[in-house]
């Protein structure tokens, strides 16, 4: 345990951010689960809706650092191919 103030300090904004963080990360997976359900229910207003938001969403976690931009990237591939049609899961 950190002794110093400032590490104290420190400490308690790591942990902030790994909260933050691990919101964003659960999010997407939310996102993308609303996205798949909305694929096999096959209404196209609610999966340009719920892409949008999913893509939304990734973006400004990787802005962040929650998310890899390799991560990233390869989550809004895989959604893109749910939409569109030739994957089966995210």
């Amino acid at each position: 345990m950190a002794n110093i103030k400032q590490q104290k300090k420190r400490v308690d904004i790591a942990a902030r951010q790994r909260l933050e963080n691990l919101r964003y990360r659960s999010t997407i997976k939310t996102l993308a689960k609303r996205l798949a359900g909305a694929v096999a229910d096959g209404d196209e207003a609610a999966v340009a809706a719920e892409h949008r938001e999913l893509v939304r969403t990734i973006d400004k976690a990787a802005a962040r650092g929650a998310l890899h931009k390799n991560t990233a990237a390869r989550k809004k591939a895989q959604a893109q191919r749910l939409v569109s049609g030739s994957a089966v899961a995210v």
